[in-house]
């Protein structure tokens, strides 16, 4: 029998935000397949504020997770593909979330939500890079009915990633 899925609430990301996703993401584990190591508070600043401004603009961004207790967990949500490689141009479906928080199911449930979202902002398909290696973020494309696209190999890395598609038309 399938475990229910925990509530949790997506928020436009506040100024504090940023300090709790710093706080909570400063663990090596976290971090493991988003560059090994911790951000300076001042990068969780910039994307904030960037997420901010995507919201504005186009209805989603990277929201952050919030638990029933009201505890900043983690954030997920889409934005246009970052890099100068992989799927350029394309919305990108992602999510990070705090260690202690692993293996709830909150990170499904928060991924869930996105994807009802970006269907109502209009946006026709997500992708997700995901590195080969990261079995838990491999799982939740699956729990979202994701399908596996293309293979890159991450330049920062050189490791392999994988996109995965999901076409958000009913």
């Amino acid at each position: 029998m399938k475990r229910p899925l925990p509530a949790v609430r997506l928020r436009v990301p506040t100024d504090e935000d940023a300090v709790a996703w710093h706080r909570i993401f400063d663990d090596p584990d976290v971090m493991e397949f988003h560059g090994g190591r911790s951000a300076e508070l001042s990068v969780y600043e910039e994307l904030t504020a960037r997420q901010r401004r995507h919201d504005a603009e186009h209805g989603f961004c990277l929201w952050t997770m919030v638990d029933a207790s009201g505890q900043v967990i983690g954030f997920t949500g889409a934005q246009p593909w970052p890099g100068d490689w992989g799927p350029k141009g394309e919305i990108e479906i992602g999510w990070r979330l705090g260690r202690g928080h692993w293996g709830k199911g909150y990170v499904t449930a928060a991924a869930r939500e996105t994807v009802q979202r970006l269907r109502t902002a209009g946006v026709p398909e997500v992708v997700a890079m995901v590195d080969a290696r990261n079995a838990r973020s491999i799982a939740v494309t699956k729990r979202l009915g994701m399908r596996l696209g293309e293979v890159f190999t991450i330049p920062s890395s050189e490791r392999r990633g994988h996109c995965y598609r999901l076409s958000l038309h009913p």
